[in-house]
């Protein structure tokens, strides 16, 4: 920190807010800490009688909290995503599209395991509106080491951390499974719910099939759609008793199957599979009929934006799995998110 004349502040970093005060008009800070000084201020600092003012030493081994904020923001800023002005050191990053909002979490982790260094972001691979925040990004103090920042570009490597992915897929194929429904003693109220639902995504349902028990009828149903849809949902069927066929019809009919249960609650019996040409199916547990929030509603996001989900994406879903049913839940605190 120096002292200089205010006439050779031109440039300068100030070290301090300079608060303002014109009597009965108004009172506040008219440069913030950080502010880069220009000519134009000159006249309003005498003004405020500032004749002398405390500096940052120019430093080429450090950079400005407004500098720094700009190469976090490129280590962040992939597909579809805007960005603020910087103001006070932060940018702010926002949804460019309606989409599915991807992070690397373990880059994260590592950026922000540099001293000094901030990225906040919003819980990855969940669905995003456009303008919604995603993240924000800034320095602890005024200026930083300029190794610090090489040391968070290593971390983050040659593409951005995050991106949002626009959906895909537009049709699907529900098949509903079971012998109340297939003669008519109850009505089928689980297609309604999964119409809405696939809405949200842009999808529509173009292929409704009702089916009796049994692995062969069952087989038969998704035989018959596979190839004139982007995705095959059974209804039904999926718990463990002898009588329900779902999942063994859905593996005979050629799909390999990812996941047959996971630790969500609600929804453990979910069922997950791929065929040959990328088309997903799958098995829905009864839950997602009648709860607000389940396995489902985490899971679509991601196959509507095209992902290929593994085994370890619906481990990971462990942590944060529990749906406590509270219907005011937001992100970071809630995988659901709803």
């Amino acid at each position: 920190m120096k002292l200089i004349k205010t006439e050779e502040a031109v440039g300068h970093v100030l070290c301090h807010d300079m608060t303002r005060i014109i009597p009965g008009k108004y009172k506040g800070a008219r440069f913030r800490k950080g502010h880069v000084v220009t000519e134009e201020d000159i006249p309003i600092l005498l003004s405020m009688g500032k004749e002398n003012l405390y500096i940052y030493e120019a430093d080429e081994n450090m950079v400005h909290e407004n500098d720094a904020a700009e190469i976090l923001c490129s280590l962040c800023k992939g597909d579809h995503i805007d960005r603020s002005e910087v103001k006070e050191g932060k940018i702010e990053l926002t949804a460019g599209i309606d989409g599915l909002f991807t992070l690397d979490s373990d880059r994260l982790y590592a950026i922000n395991s540099v001293d000094d260094v901030m990225i906040a972001t919003r819980k990855g691979y969940t669905a995003v509106h456009k303008g919604d925040k995603l993240a924000g990004t800034r320095v602890i103090p005024l200026v930083i080491e300029r190794d610090k920042l090489e040391a968070a570009k290593n971390a983050a490597g040659d593409k951005p951390i995050m991106n949002v992915l626009p959906y895909t897929l537009k049709t699907a194929a529900v098949i509903t499974t079971g012998s109340e429904v297939f003669h008519g003693r109850i009505e089928d109220k689980f297609t309604p719910v999964l119409i809405e639902k696939l809405s949200d995504y842009g999808i529509a349902v173009t292929k409704h099939i009702i089916t009796d028990d049994g692995i062969e009828n069952i087989e038969n149903a998704i035989r018959s759609i596979r190839g004139k849809t982007d995705m095959i949902l059974c209804t039904g069927g999926m718990s463990v008793d002898p009588d329900d066929n779902t999942p063994g019809a859905i593996k005979r009919s050629g799909a390999k199957i990812i996941t047959y249960g996971a630790p969500v609650l609600p929804g453990a019996m979910f069922l997950l599979g791929y065929y040959d040409d990328g088309t997903p199916i799958m098995g829905l547990p009864g839950c997602v009929m009648y709860a607000k929030a389940t396995i489902f509603d985490l899971t679509l996001p991601r196959i509507a934006a095209g992902l290929k989900m593994e085994k370890k994406d619906f481990i990971s879903y462990g942590e944060g799995g529990l749906c406590l049913g509270c219907g005011n839940c937001t992100y970071p605190h809630c995988a659901f998110g709803k």
